[in-house]
């Protein structure tokens, strides 16, 4: 039942060229010494090093049929390199399936970021049609205006399984311009996912004056079509730029499309000014490209299209919504589409989008600095859309009803409301608790203070950040790529990786596992995997996996190894106990005949000058100890939009407690499962999120496996799924659920 508006995103990979080096001929006189390879080369040969080595295939989440393709080396500051990697699975394109390695100037590699959570192991051949799928897919909007056929692919996020893209264009059922991705599982025919290149927005315009535009033409004709920025033109709704038979352009009026060109066209050439010259971006697209503009929608709205930015005016249908921060926030979308991994699914996903716009609005309203339209935090401020100003407020979010502070709430809030921690993330660092300058004060989630380092500086972290963006980017991801991308930057000062930490301390965004600290000096690292990562042993046998480094910064150092997460019982023995980065050791896992039968997550720690972990899973057989799973098929009514109800699993004689990868299989009838919020209840109480609620997700059912980190708990015991409804108009039932611990 699509009765709600669907989640708007857009994903893309930055494209580059291929890089190639001459090789010197043969030559018995001597040679004029080589240039030194520029950075983009040593960072490819670098990545291309990483991603080769068998060493990364569980960092790179690895599995058989599975290659990673360079598609480009994207330029950030201060020398930093990101090259950015697509995958395929036997043949078949990997949607989520991105890679991003940073490097410097000189190729040392910084960080590397993977989008998928699991290796893929899914069928390739589908039990659904193509033709069903396009069908699926063109149900999804009220009117199609076109449709691409639809493409077998894998899709990553989550659970890796075979799906059809398909790509419909035209519009919802509330009106809105639609260019919609359609994720059709292939196995089920049901949809998956789906994302819609459409961002949406709203505003108004002040208009900026008499201002200096490129234009083209000479003589008596001319066009609002920019001939120093490539792809930058402004006109109506038919695509076409504007045209007159002189280069003055608008009449000063709200109402008038020219005058709202103008505007349009000031704002977009200070908003890509600002990326070559603050950032090192060539366009918007990264590339040179830019994204073309359309004026006169008759809609209260603006919003990027995945191609174009389109604008319409206020309610009172006396100004056009062109002001500078608004056109800078449709812009900041594409710019969000054209970094590395695009964007993917989901209210937080969504969410960072639309924070991501109202950033770059801000950064090019202080890149702008007009007098008309001084720099601040406050979105649209210009807008009369209903009486009241500003829609956002970056510096307290909570002046216009939207969060401040992260929560776990924030994946079921809508895009623009969970946008609010980030832009309060930010204004923290560019001008911090308590301002000199005249912005305004901002109150933080822990009573802390917060010193801010310039607005320029945050956005160069930012921006350094969302070149390792991937497809699964949520908040956490970004505190931990703003945390890299500052200690990348100021290699030497730890001034500005402080303040990046203490801003998302301040809105409840938690540490990492694993996440940089700073101590103002270069710092080597490491990374460690196994292969293979499981096996299977009768109780009283050994296992033995290989136990790989890698030099992933600085020079080589010496790793200690160890070992937790043992089943009784159990020992690990490493041959050798410590190596050199780089080099490799035996695990050895020897059980007894009194270890319990079961699944085990076993931690293989390494340390040096940091700490790294890999996992492997060791399942035990012909050992002692009860069942460890359960089940439960009676039907439970699920109220609609009431209390929440319960179907209990009981677990005895397991003796052991959960593993960190059990799983819960879930079976839930329902006319609209994005109502609904699932959770696992342990028998000591304690929750684990499985689900949230989305108001955009219009998929019947849940049908799901979802893996949970259970080892902290007990075994025995009644188990609870907890279903509440929250939303009216639905009805189902739990069908079934399995746990396996």
């Amino acid at each position: 039942m699509g009765r709600r508006k669907l989640i708007p995103a857009a994903a893309a990979l930055a494209a580059g060229a291929a890089l190639t080096l001459a090789a010197t001929p043969a030559s018995a006189q001597p040679q004029a010494p080589s240039p030194a390879p520029a950075p983009a080369a040593l960072a490819a040969s670098a990545a291309d090093r990483l991603v080769g080595s068998a060493g990364t295939s569980s960092l790179l989440r690895r599995a058989d049929g599975d290659a990673l393709k360079r598609t480009g080396v994207v330029q950030g500051t201060r020398g930093l390199q990101y090259v950015t990697y697509a995958r395929s699975f036997k043949g078949l394109a990997v949607v989520g399936g991105d890679v991003v390695v940073t490097t410097d100037a000189a190729g040392t590699v910084k960080d590397t970021a993977v989008a998928q959570t699991a290796p893929i192991a899914v069928g390739t051949t589908p039990a659904v049609t193509a033709a069903r799928a396009a069908a699926t897919a063109r149900a999804r909007l009220a009117t199609v205006d076109t449709a691409a056929a639809p493409e077998l692919k894998v899709l990553a996020w989550g659970t890796p399984k075979l799906v059809y893209e398909a790509v419909v264009k035209g519009r919802t059922a509330q009106g809105r311009a639609s260019n919609l991705h359609v994720f059709v599982d292939a196995r089920t025919g049901k949809v998956a996912d789906q994302v819609d290149y459409v961002r949406e927005g709203t505003g108004n315009g002040y208009y900026y004056g008499n201002v200096t535009i490129n234009t083209s033409g000479s003589g008596s004709s001319y066009s609002m079509t920019d001939p120093t920025r490539p792809g930058l033109k402004c006109g109506g709704q038919n695509g076409a730029a504007y045209t007159g038979t002189d280069d003055a352009w608008g009449n000063g009026s709200g109402t008038n499309l020219e005058t709202a060109c103008v505007d349009a066209m000031w704002g977009a050439q200070r908003e890509i000014d600002m990326l070559g010259a603050w950032f090192n971006r060539n366009g918007i697209q990264g590339n040179g490209n830019n994204a073309p503009i359309r004026v006169g929608l008759n809609d209260v709205n603006a919003y990027w299209n995945g191609s174009y930015v389109n604008f319409g005016h206020n309610q009172a249908n006396t100004r056009q919504a062109t002001p500078i921060d608004v056109v800078g926030h449709e812009l900041g979308h594409a710019v969000f589409q054209y970094t590395p991994g695009g964007a993917g699914s989901g209210n937080e996903n969504g969410g960072i989008n639309e924070s991501t716009g109202d950033i770059f609005g801000a950064l090019t309203e202080a890149y702008a600095n007009s007098p008309l339209d001084p720099p601040d935090y406050s979105v649209g401020e210009e807008v009369d859309l209903v009486g009241d100003g500003p829609i956002r407020y970056m510096y307290n979010p909570s002046l216009a009803g939207d969060p401040n502070c992260w929560s776990t709430s924030i994946p079921s809030t809508e895009v623009h409301a969970a946008a609010g921690p980030l832009n309060h993330w930010f204004y923290l660092v560019a001008e911090g608790t308590a301002p000199s300058n005249g912005q305004p004060a901002s109150p933080t989630c822990n009573s802390s203070s917060v010193t801010g380092i310039s607005v320029r500086k945050a956005g160069e972290i930012y921006y350094n950040a969302m070149q390792a963006k991937t497809s699964t980017w949520k908040y956490a991801n970004i505190r931990t790529a703003t945390l890299n991308a500052a200690k990348n930057l100021y290699p030497n000062s730890c001034t500005e990786f402080n303040t990046v930490k203490a801003a998302w301390n301040a809105i409840s965004v938690p540490a990492q596992s694993g996440e940089a600290t700073c101590t103002g000096t270069p710092s080597n690292d490491f990374s460690i995997s196994v292969s293979p990562a499981s096996g299977s042993v009768a109780a009283g046998s050994s296992a033995t996996t290989t136990v790989a480094t890698a030099t992933t910064a600085g020079s080589a150092q010496t790793v200690a190894l160890s070992a937790s997460g043992l089943p009784s019982g159990a020992t690990a023995t490493f041959s050798p106990a410590s190596v050199t980065s780089g080099s490799s050791s035996t695990l050895t896992i020897a059980t007894s005949a009194s270890t319990p039968s079961g699944t085990y997550t076993v931690t293989v720690t390494g340390t040096g000058s940091a700490t790294h972990t890999a996992t492997y899973t060791l399942t035990v057989t012909g050992g002692p100890g009860g069942s460890c799973s359960g089940a439960n098929g009676t039907d439970v009514s699920v109220p609609d939009a009431g209390a929440a109800v319960t179907s209990t699993i009981t677990i005895s004689g397991c003796g052991r407690n959960g593993t960190a990868t059990s799983t819960v299989a879930v079976n839930i009838v329902h006319t609209y499962r994005g109502d609904l919020v699932v959770d696992l209840l342990a028998p000591d109480g304690t929750s684990y999120r499985l689900k949230n609620s989305s108001l955009f997700d219009s998929a019947d059912n849940v049908d799901q496996t979802y893996t949970t980190n259970l080892s902290s708990e007990a075994g025995d015991g009644a188990w609870k799924l907890q279903v509440r409804d929250v939303y009216s108009q639905d009805t189902g039932y739990i069908n079934t659920w399995t746990l396996t611990l």
